[in-house]
């Protein structure tokens, strides 16, 4: 076993537990359609927090060509696989009661989400600059663009309770997310 398969596992079951939460709660979901109150951006953040883990679970493919690990690189990256646990936890309670409202529970937890949602991008910037100066993977060109508008748009989220601001943020969180994923693949194709 390599240092990198060895920590990381601890990564892995940290990035799997958030997926499992994910898939809990939309079980509970499901299971209790019928008492509870459901809102569609609750739903879609569901899919593009589920999808945000896994782009990035992917992304920590590229650590294995590090042949040197020091505690602080191992911490770091545990870090941000902790912060998107996190974000999974904030979507689903571990409790669902009967008569519970998705809608009121979003909008309870909104800064909270939204602020995670930052730690989470702070963290991702020198990660991926990291990467890229240690020549483990390129830095796309359109990185910097992205993250400042997922940046921009986050703390707007935690700022605002506006129903049609998160609606539009929601789906365009996801439509952007794949169009970047897209667009880094093509151009990886490319090259």
């Amino acid at each position: 076993m390599t240092l990198f398969e060895y920590l990381g596992v601890l990564i892995s079951v940290v990035m799997g537990l958030g997926i499992t939460h994910l898939l809990i709660g939309t079980s509970k979901v499901i299971q209790h359609r019928e008492s509870i109150r459901l809102y569609w951006v609750h739903a879609v953040w569901t899919v593009n927090i589920l999808i945000y883990i896994l782009v990035i679970w992917w992304g920590m493919f590229w650590w294995s060509s590090l042949e040197e690990w020091t505690f602080y690189n191992f911490l770091f990256v545990t870090l941000y696989a902790i912060v998107l646990f996190l974000l999974a936890a904030m979507l689903h309670p571990w409790d669902v009661p009967t008569d519970f409202d998705y809608e009121e529970h979003f909008f309870k937890n909104r800064a909270w989400f939204f602020s995670l949602f930052i730690v989470a991008w702070c963290i991702d910037v020198p990660e991926t600059t990291l990467k890229a100066g240690m020549g483990l993977r390129e830095l796309p060109q359109a990185y910097l663009l992205f993250v400042t508008t997922m940046l921009t748009l986050s703390l707007v989220g935690a700022l605002t309770r506006n129903r049609l601001y998160h609606a539009f943020f929601a789906v365009f969180w996801f439509f952007l997310v794949l169009g970047y994923l897209g667009l880094t693949t093509l151009a990886k194709i490319a090259a």
